[in-house]
């Protein structure tokens, strides 16, 4: 691969973007030198709401193939690229289309609500897809008695389900990095930092939201670190939304919670931090790889997110 300095990686990148009518959308979990080259950073739901209301012809996905689909699915007659096709999820792998589908014949009846951390051929198979930012509200505006199968996040389903009060069935799969946080490095940190407050993401373990002072989305966690007057919090989520923390919060602290068995002090998802400067630079020029779908498939994915998209936007979320 050809090798430049940071600089003329960006100065071509922004040379391409504009030559090649290219939008950079990133996901909070990529490394800050590339959230600050991207035309847009958010957590799903916003990076969703952004790959269906743009008027550019690529749209360049600095984040996992998940949310790639997603904008091709949203937006089917523009090129969307993501730089590297490896660039994979394991909660979104932990739910295969065999699988999903006897699990949804063996609880019939119910109302099929799936995470868009999940596949194209999962979203197919559902009513309605949800985002950890909307998902509380999606859930509750169906009617209280609705029976409804979530998938496939068992954390976050679970804490939609002691949220809502809702008869739920719950699918068994896990992030690796939400999943591994250390509750015992956490209270420790709490200990050494007295007048911090722990700010989780729902995906967490149950005894990690337990000691939570506020639980909330990527997006939603940022916001509180601006709102709320505390100084010093201890973030259990992806490390990469710190460098977002620290933008709007120059004069705050953010501590990264650390997983289990590790001493590096922070969780990092392995699959975001695939995408590099050197590739969104190669995935421009060759304009490849290009995330290609089946027009059924697509078809078929694109009713759940757009159920999903309409009650947002009922909602004002």
């Amino acid at each position: 691969m050809e090798k430049l300095s940071p600089e003329q990686y960006i100065s071509e990148i922004k040379r391409m973007k504009a030559e090649k009518n290219a939008i950079i959308l990133a996901h909070y979990y990529q490394t800050g030198d590339i959230q600050d080259i991207a035309d847009f950073v958010g957590d799903s739901l916003a990076l969703s709401q952004k790959a269906a209301a743009n008027d550019a012809d690529i749209i360049l996905f600095a984040g996992v193939k998940f949310m790639a689909e997603t904008a091709k699915i949203l937006s089917p007659s523009k090129i969307v690229l993501l730089p590297d096709m490896m660039a994979g999820c394991s909660l979104a792998d932990s739910c295969t289309p065999e699988e999903f589908k006897e699990f949804k014949k063996n609880h019939p009846g119910r109302t099929v609500i799936t995470y868009v951390n999940s596949t194209a051929e999962i979203k197919a198979m559902s009513d309605i897809t949800c985002t950890s930012s909307n998902a509380v509200e999606i859930v509750n505006s169906l009617p209280q008695d609705e029976k409804i199968l979530f998938a496939p996040d068992r954390n976050l389903g679970n804490y939609i389900l002691n949220k809502t009060g809702k008869d739920i069935v719950v699918w068994n799969g896990t992030c690796h990095v939400h999943e591994e946080f250390s509750l015992e490095a956490i209270l420790k940190l709490k200990k050494e930092n007295r007048d911090s407050k722990i700010i989780v993401h729902p995906e967490c373990e149950l005894p990690v939201r337990m000691v939570a002072d506020f639980i909330g989305s990527t997006a939603a966690l940022l916001q509180f670190t601006k709102s709320d007057s505390c100084k010093t919090f201890i973030i259990a989520t992806e490390a990469g939304i710190i460098h977002q923390m620290i933008k709007l919060n120059p004069d705050k602290s953010f501590i990264p919670a650390p997983p289990r068995d590790s001493t590096c002090g922070c969780s990092e998802c392995s699959f975001m931090k695939l995408i590099t400067m050197e590739k969104i630079y190669s995935c421009l020029k060759k304009c490849s790889p290009e995330i290609n779908m089946d027009n059924e498939l697509m078809d078929k994915a694109r009713i759940p997110i757009v159920r999903m998209l309409d009650i947002s936007e009922k909602l004002n979320l």
